[in-house]
């Protein structure tokens, strides 16, 4: 008999919780849990996604005073999330998350702290989920968006559904007015900048 999910999946929306969709990626925002319970949603404003493997590394999870390892579908869902590119198991992904951070706001390339302060005030306000209005014609493949139904993600000139299940049902996307826009602006910035966010196949 399968043992049930543990509360370790994320959502494009940033919630913790138990679902059986297996994730590609993982990360961290620091020490979540108390034993095998999740206790808040985040421990700073370090947000980051991460190599399931990175040398060989392994460390079992809810180990006390280690940080709690979260899981995402894909990297669209972890940018939705708010979450960037770790520097050190991605540090090619970090850098070009960066340099598109730098080059779409016209900055010098910003520290890892400077990114994880801006990144923290797009996502939340307060307790709650911060969403932001942008021209649907303006939304790059890899942007999360948040419909009546649920999320949806911006891909291949159409919008996908994301369930707890996964990629659904594919919608049109609409060539007037605005959206609901789950993924931070300033990852919004960097995907119309051309990195190459991994998306997958099971969105297209």
């Amino acid at each position: 008999m399968a043992s049930a999910p543990e509360r370790n999946r994320v959502t494009p929306l940033g919630e913790i919780v138990a679902i059986p969709l297996r994730g590609a990626w993982t990360g961290n925002r620091g020490i979540l849990h108390s034993e095998h319970e999740i206790v808040r949603t985040h421990a700073s404003d370090l947000w980051i996604t991460c190599r399931l493997e990175f040398r060989g590394r392994w460390r079992e999870q809810w180990l006390p005073h280690r940080y709690t390892h979260l899981y995402f579908h894909d990297e669209a869902v972890s940018f939705a999330a708010g979450h960037r590119p770790c520097g050190e198991c991605r540090r090619a992904d970090y850098l070009r998350y960066r340099d598109a951070w730098a080059e779409a706001l016209d900055i010098a390339p910003p520290s890892a702290r400077a990114m994880n302060r801006q990144l923290h005030t797009e996502r939340v306000d307060g307790r709650r989920r911060r969403l932001h209005e942008r021209p649907w014609t303006e939304l790059p493949d890899g942007a999360f968006v948040l419909r009546e139904d649920g999320p949806a993600l911006v891909v291949d000139g159409g919008l996908t559904g994301w369930t707890t299940s996964g990629y659904g049902p594919r919608h049109t996307l609409p060539r007037r007015g605005t959206a609901q826009v789950i993924t931070p602006p300033a990852t919004i910035a960097v995907l119309r900048g051309g990195y190459p966010v991994e998306i997958s196949a099971t969105a297209l």
